[in-house]
């Protein structure tokens, strides 16, 4: 939901009309899939060319955790959000394993 905000002078003539965008604070860490702490430093690098269960984890883990917002998880590491979704998926349905690759045919049922 957005607001507007408007400034007026003291003669009541309309000195800014801005809209003002919700903010919703970032968190500074949220705790990895090891359990561990997890900062942005921490995060996979942008150019992850090979997504093993870890990163992945790590990502979904980012982006639940207000860490990243899920726009930025895919901006950054060039994802669809339906790729996103299914990994989210897979830990939810199947815990880490759901997120491997070569396997994710016995996940799935």
């Amino acid at each position: 939901m957005q607001s507007v905000i408007v400034t007026y002078n003291y003669k009541g003539q309309v000195l800014s009309n801005m809209t003002e965008q919700p903010y919703r604070a970032r968190a500074r860490y949220v705790i990895g899939p090891d359990g561990s702490p997890l900062t942005i430093a921490d995060l996979p690098s942008p150019e992850t060319k090979r997504w093993v269960i870890r990163r992945k984890a790590e990502v979904v883990a980012a982006v639940r955790g207000g860490l990243l917002s899920l726009d930025e998880a895919c901006d950054r590491y060039r994802l669809t959000v339906d790729e996103f979704l299914s990994w989210q998926r897979s830990i939810d349905k199947h815990g880490l394993a759901g997120l491997r690759a070569t396997r994710v045919q016995d996940y799935r049922g």
